[in-house]
């Protein structure tokens, strides 16, 4: 996978966060919504200093605000699972504005609220600042088994020739006047989902055989020899779970 395969969330920037190893940043993002998961819930405080460190890194990487928060859209089932929280969980009931509401479904609601919005901005944080080849070398740095990264790395490359052959297709199906306006249609649009499943298995057919041509074994050649992390660069990525750290201790013992 080459350089030139950028995601949508890659905001591209020079800028110190942008300049750190994949490595590190997935470590320091992985360990950071471990230390949000582990905070107690009653440390209000505490979040909203997680929601700073996070602007602070946000800052510092140029990532704009509204491209942060448009990407964060993908939280919004979990909103809507939490909102319902303080409707439908048992326990004591405390009235808001003339509500009955569920106080455990309260302390619910923000537990996911609050611990889902700052994993999912510190997720849309990494990807805007590291191109998802780097990501998938990243976590190879890491040692996540071969066949997995490859499965992701053939997912990524392939995503993009899928979501082509399905817009040809439906392309074809509006040049001979086909438009779905109800379920007298999905028949369809059956087919034509089984003929895009076809038309992919025998594309990864064709190039598991051109792979296999050209040497392919069962495993990916090599890339980690260059790029490794140096020891400064870990320690600037351990900063924001470090402080994260300190901030959950604090939740506990305060």
């Amino acid at each position: 996978m080459g350089g030139g395969h950028a995601h949508k969330l890659y905001q591209r920037a020079h800028s110190p966060v942008h300049a750190l190893p994949a490595q590190c940043k997935l470590a320091a993002v992985f360990c950071f919504v471990l230390v949000v998961v582990a905070t107690p819930r009653e440390a209000v405080w505490a979040f909203g200093a997680y929601g700073v460190l996070l602007a602070a890194v946000a800052a510092a990487s140029r990532v704009r605000a509204r491209h942060l928060l448009t990407r964060m859209v993908i939280e919004v089932p979990f909103v809507a699972f939490a909102v319902l929280l303080p409707f439908v969980a048992e326990g004591e009931r405390i009235t808001v504005l003339g509500v009955p509401l569920s106080e455990p479904g309260l302390w619910g609601a923000w537990n996911v609220l609050a611990k889902g919005t700052l994993g999912v901005a510190a997720s849309v944080l990494l990807a805007s600042t590291t191109r998802l080849d780097q990501l998938l070398l990243g976590l190879a740095r890491l040692r996540l088994p071969p066949l997995l990264c490859q499965i992701a790395t053939f997912m990524v490359r392939y995503a993009d020739v899928i979501s082509d052959e399905m817009r040809r297709m439906r392309t074809a199906r509006l040049s001979r006047g086909f438009e779905a306006r109800g379920p007298r249609h999905w028949g369809v649009l059956a087919k034509s989902a089984g003929s895009l499943f076809i038309r992919s298995y025998e594309r990864g057919e064709r190039v598991h055989l051109a792979m296999l041509s050209r040497g392919y074994t069962g495993t990916m050649p090599s890339a980690l020899g260059a790029g490794a992390a140096a020891p400064p660069e870990w320690a600037r990525a351990a900063l924001l779970p470090l402080t994260a750290l300190a901030i959950c201790l604090l939740g506990w013992t305060l």
